[in-house]
């Protein structure tokens, strides 16, 4: 049975990979693992011990607490949350959108996120 936790951590270590582009495989080979490995945890099916969660922070360049921001929140209940998904971060069309955001001139990015305040009435 999985542990929130470690479902959580799994998740950080899903979203940092896709934010940088890196595939499972790649990863694995820098950590020194099999990639079916990183699948157990990044769906938190197994746990990640302290020394490993070392490694792929590294590999990842991020601290080790990135794995865990946002653990807190995730345990509170819903009901002070508009209709984001609670797992924005952790989904990977999010993800590809908001790399595709940055890769935008800086100038028509903020034209662009203008258009989508205007479009989903928020502003």
């Amino acid at each position: 049975m999985t542990h929130h936790v470690d479902v959580h951590v799994g998740k950080r270590v899903r979203h940092r990979r896709w934010l940088i582009g890196m595939t499972q495989q790649q990863l694995a080979q820098q950590v020194g693992i099999k990639f079916q490995q990183i699948q157990k945890y990044e769906t938190g099916a197994n746990r990640i011990s302290a020394s490993r969660l070392w490694d792929i922070a590294e590999a990842l360049d991020v601290p080790v607490s990135f794995f865990f921001e946002g653990l807190e929140e995730a345990q509170k209940p819903d009901s002070d949350k508009k209709s984001v998904p609670a797992d924005l971060m952790g989904d990977k069309e999010a993800l590809d959108l908001v790399r595709s955001y940055y890769a935008i001139p800086e100038n028509q990015r903020r034209r662009l996120f203008e258009l989508a305040r205007v479009l989903s009435d928020v502003a």
